[in-house]
């Protein structure tokens, strides 16, 4: 039987519109022990963000939520906060693109702070919108994705790209960027198709939703890559992306039919999570008091 920790990478809990904290008792009962909490948009927390302050509002509530987690299961959660694409969107629409490019210009000195404080374990998720928007917003958040590329360089700084859906071509262009910017060695593209090794030879480590076929496509080409759900913990969408079992589920059910070997699981949910988020699995962080 499997001893080890098992980690979703990419994983939102909602306390005002979701199940919040139940969505972790759940994971910790189908056997998960780690979670990266990445923090959902500002307006998730009810909060009309237009300025830096806003956003760094909505980052504090998510180090707390941390905290409860923390506190009060089993799982030990780690934020990453970040600017999300569709808050890029919204406030270019509303106030111009050069203002919101300068808002997420701004905030990296709010993130490095936190980051320098231990508060979070990396930034995330940003990028660029999955959906369709005007080249020149689509131009502004590409610009932005490339401040950040060489932020994460400078800060040795874990960053979850959030982007549209990915092809072997998208991380070959990927690529290219992340060379452009320096080489930032801890790149990690969320929501990421089974290409782990493709993505690998890009200078990215792929965070895969934890489908069955996903992940034995993924480990078919490589064992480094992260499991997630992308669990959205929405009452309007429950169970999306995945529900919050998912991941400890597909780990143990591939480590029984030995699709998955214990080496593999140790790699992907430990030293995986270890090396690259500078965290010691085995002691549970405190996040409390934060101002």
């Amino acid at each position: 039987m499997y001893g080890g920790h098992i980690t979703d990478n990419h994983m939102h809990i909602d306390p005002l519109h979701g199940i919040g904290i139940d969505a972790v008792r759940q994971f910790v009962r189908a056997g998960g022990t780690h979670l990266i909490l990445v923090g959902k948009t500002a307006w998730d927390w009810d909060i009309d963000a237009t300025t830096v302050d806003d956003f760094r509002n909505a980052y504090l509530r998510t180090i707390e939520l941390a905290g409860r987690i923390n506190e009060s299961t089993e799982a030990t959660a780690y934020p990453v906060v970040g600017y999300h694409p569709s808050e890029f969107v919204r406030l270019a629409d509303a106030h111009g693109i050069a203002y919101a490019y300068e808002v997420g210009i701004e905030l990296i000195d709010i993130w490095e702070s936190l980051y320098e404080d231990d508060l979070i374990v990396g930034i995330g998720e940003v990028g660029r919108p999955h959906f369709d928007v005007p080249c020149d917003v689509l131009d502004a958040a590409n610009d932005l994705l490339f401040e950040y590329l060489k932020t994460a360089l400078r800060m040795d700084c874990p960053l979850q790209l959030h982007t549209e859906h990915f092809t072997a071509a998208s991380f070959e262009k990927l690529g290219e960027l992340v060379k452009k910017a320096g080489s930032p060695r801890k790149v990690i593209k969320h929501f990421s198709p089974p290409l782990p090794d493709i993505a690998l030879d890009n200078g990215v480590t792929a965070s895969i939703v934890a489908s069955r076929d996903a992940i034995r496509d993924a480990l078919a080409r490589s064992k480094t890559f992260f499991m997630e759900t992308d669990y959205i913990d929405d009452a309007s969408r429950p169970g999306a992306v995945l529900g919050p079992k998912t991941v400890p589920r597909r780990t143990l059910h591939l480590l029984e039919q030995q699709a998955m070997s214990e080496e593999d699981a140790h790699h992907i949910h430990e030293d995986l999570v270890s090396k690259t988020y500078g965290v010691d699995m085995d002691t549970k962080p405190v996040y409390e008091n934060v101002k």
